[in-house]
């Protein structure tokens, strides 16, 4: 089978390669998909760059998120599968034309769902349903914030949050995804790049703090966002983007964990402010049940027109250079996609 194999860090052009690589063999209570297309997130513009330590040593086929129909299962549990069109989470190998993933990692999705808007449901709408609906509960009328609104978790999020009735602030570097923004349900939208987002964010909430801050960025972001919590709220973290891309190595990643800042349980009792981390590889592999019910009740949700995932690009396997290019740019909106 061909696989999309990265084969060298840094530039997107130059880290991949389309290779003849065995096909997956599957055991125990693993399904076989054949794929139609994968999904892209930033775990993976990390990966790429070198950043990311539960990647797979090189030369390695990354990949959390598939479109695809089971073709082969392994165990009885999953006969309910077999020949249905799913989308599902990857321990990575996604980035290829067959993959292979625990059977609880699936969900049952239509045959006229479109190809990307359904990988956005695996790993980005998870992460935002896990985040917002199971670490925390959302109330009507909470002010929160969403760092990277425009990115493909922060337009799960904001979806999420409208269901509840929150006020919602959202970070963006661009003035042009205001509009996208606007539409996805941010009440607030800010321009980090053009305002610092704290003050801005005071300024636009009349001096009302936050009750729920929802954090991709990490580093001297979350130290703001810890100032900008009311007494009673909750920091959710979900990614270190502010080390993207930066060179340094270990003084790099060093001065990430500084900017993060230093933190005692006592400030915390203290002012009723708690502070949570999400990972959904550590979910998929200890918590497989969680996932299965965050994949399967994301499907209903955009089944039943609640939630409105979007694209940001459908790429051919060929242009997979420049899809992971476009996400790491920072510049699209929605889920960024490549088929077969």
């Amino acid at each position: 089978m061909r696989a999309a194999v990265l084969v060298k860090n840094g530039n997107p052009k130059e880290a991949f390669e389309i290779r003849e690589v065995q096909k997956p063999t599957i055991s125990g209570l693993e399904v076989l998909i054949e794929v139609e297309g994968f999904g892209l997130n930033f775990a993976d513009v990390m990966a790429r760059n070198g950043l990311y330590k539960d990647a797979p040593p090189m030369p390695s086929v990354l990949g959390y998120d598939v479109v695809g129909k089971v073709i082969e299962v392994a165990c009885k549990e999953a006969n309910y599968l077999l020949n249905k069109r799913v989308v599902a989470m990857t321990r990575f190998g996604g980035y290829a034309e067959f993959a292979k993933t625990d059977y609880r990692a699936c969900a049952i999705i239509s045959d006229n769902m479109d190809m990307t808007l359904a990988t956005a449901l695996a790993t980005q709408y998870c992460t935002a349903y896990f985040a917002a609906y199971e670490c925390v509960n959302l109330f009507e009328n909470d002010q929160i914030l969403i760092h990277a609104a425009a990115g493909g978790v922060g337009t799960a999020l904001t979806q999420l949050a409208k269901l509840k009735g929150c006020t919602i602030f959202g970070t963006t570097g661009s003035d042009e995804k205001f509009e996208y923004l606007k539409n996805n349900g941010v009440d607030f939208p800010i321009n980090y790049r053009n305002n610092d987002f704290e003050t801005e964010l005071l300024k636009l909430s009349g001096d009302k703090k936050l009750d729920v801050a929802f954090n991709s960025v990490g580093g001297s972001t979350f130290k703001k966002d810890w100032k900008l919590l009311d007494k009673g709220g909750r920091s959710v973290i979900y990614g270190a983007a502010e080390r993207s891309g930066k060179k340094g190595g270990t003084f790099a990643t060093l001065n990430l964990a500084w900017n993060f800042g230093i933190f005692s349980p006592i400030q915390m009792l203290m002012n009723s402010k708690g502070i949570i981390g999400v990972n959904m590889l550590r979910i998929a592999d200890y918590k497989p049940l969680t996932l299965k019910r965050c994949l399967e009740e994301v499907v209903r949700l955009t089944e039943i027109g609640d939630l409105k995932p979007t694209s940001g690009g459908t790429f051919t396997i060929e242009e997979i250079g420049d899809a992971h290019a476009f996400l790491e740019s920072r510049k699209s909106t929605g889920k960024i996609a490549v088929k077969w």
